[in-house]
């Protein structure tokens, strides 16, 4: 391998013939290409809907109340019931792997009438009562001053984190809104912070800014809740899935409430861990598209370098034969067409890997001039171990291509070999 001669050798035979060499090279670059282009396309769109979940908990589910639809120790179906905060604390003792079961409850939206008034300004927003916990399920950026603590929840203080598109429908570009007060349907909370949500659904637009957080118990005394819960925000921890705890949390809540145990309609959820894994498994299948087509692809122009290869050891069979004479041994001969086939691959894979990294960084600089929160296409690219993969691809293809070639070499008698013109 780390002869002079024999690299000579190799480069002379490949460049005997420039035009053959290209179009054999040709069909290995195209298909590492494809490879190349396929991963990083699939791991662009991955990156793009994952966006979407604007860095939410995946290991959550959302849970709310519906109807009973069946009848259970006397109680008729179609009864309807509310959470109680007791059932909180009930999921808490009762269902292990559980990170945050967080209450909430909320107050406008859904197009309603205006329901926070500053000043001669007012507006309908979302308010949510909520807990601390609700930042790691549903994260945002503290813009200015802090998030609701737990300070604020034991002490029932009437505080406000409010969202930037609030605030800029609320407030004058110059005037200070940190200590400042806003009316919650006629009640005074005082502004503690700002935050900026991170993009769901792809969107980050100030549509998505205009919601206003309140610590659960102050919001609760205010509004005359009482123990009532609206919904919860159920996160599993690190060991468990969320998908496998939730019908231990279904069995508290049917306990609590005298529901029927069978009764799958009485307790409403979307399992984001449910649905994360469904997208998963979508790139899964994509990753595994693109190296099927890209390694047929690629195996094309192996085949084609086996053909070249095949014909270049018949072009040469006068010199074998000479080199045997000489007393070549057959691994000397083999070793030699091995080396060729080699070479011809991996130079033409890593010119396919060099033009899809051309192609990939002017894809991206292109997409780093747009607005990618609304792009379902974000980042496309390929990591170091796919580069890795490609190379041995590169590496078991050339041993592939030359083998056949290396074999019927040293099957060439030294006196037919001789003979041959």
């Amino acid at each position: 391998m780390f002869s002079r001669d024999k690299w000579n050798e190799i480069i002379e035979s490949l460049t005997s013939n420039w035009f053959r060499t290209i179009l054999t090279a040709f069909g290995v670059l195209w298909g590492i290409f494809i490879l190349v282009i396929l991963l990083a396309a699939g791991k662009g769109l991955e990156n793009g809907v994952k966006q979407g979940f604007g860095g939410m908990a995946t290991n959550s589910m959302f849970m709310w109340t519906q109807t009973v639809s069946k009848p259970y120790k006397g109680l008729p179906k179609g009864r309807r019931y509310s959470f109680k905060t007791k059932d909180v604390q009930a999921i808490k003792d009762n269902v292990p792997g559980l990170k945050y079961v967080s209450p909430r409850n909320q107050l406008g939206g859904f197009g309603g009438s205006n329901n926070v008034v500053r000043g001669l300004k007012s507006g309908a927003f979302n308010v949510y009562g909520d807990y601390p916990e609700i930042i790691n399920q549903q994260p945002m950026d503290i813009t200015s001053g802090r998030f609701i603590n737990y300070n604020d929840i034991n002490e029932k203080r009437k505080v406000a984190v409010i969202g930037e598109g609030v605030k800029t429908n609320m407030y004058d570009a110059e005037e200070a809104v940190l200590g400042s007060y806003i009316k919650v349907n006629g009640v005074n909370f005082q502004v503690i912070g700002t935050y900026k949500k991170k993009s769901t659904g792809g969107g980050n637009s100030e549509e998505d800014q205009k919601e206003i957080y309140v610590p659960f118990t102050a919001f609760s005394q205010a509004f005359n809740m009482g123990d009532l819960v609206g919904w919860m925000a159920i996160t599993a921890d690190d060991n468990h899935s969320i998908t496998s705890l939730k019908s231990g949390v279904f069995d508290v809540i049917k306990k609590n409430h005298t529901i029927h145990p069978e009764d799958e309609r009485a307790v409403g959820n979307f399992d984001l861990f449910e649905e994360y894994n469904k997208i998963n498994g979508l790139f899964t299948a994509l990753n595994f598209v693109a190296y099927f087509v890209g390694i047929l692809v690629l195996l094309s122009g192996v085949i084609g370098i086996c053909n070249i290869m095949l014909i270049v050891v018949k072009e040469r069979t006068s010199e074998i034969g000479v080199r045997r004479a000489l007393g070549a041994t057959p691994w000397n001969i083999r070793g030699q067409i091995l080396l060729e086939s080699i070479f011809l691959t991996i130079i033409s894979g890593m010119s396919g890997i060099i033009l899809a990294t051309l192609v990939l960084w002017l894809v991206n600089y292109v997409l780093a001039s747009q607005d990618t929160s609304e792009m379902m296409f974000l980042n496309p690219s390929v990591d170091l171990v796919t580069v890795i993969i490609a190379l041995l691809i590169l590496v078991i293809s050339g041993l592939l291509a030359g083998l056949i070639p290396a074999q019927n070499a040293i099957r060439i008698k030294p006196v037919d070999a001789l003979r041959t013109e």
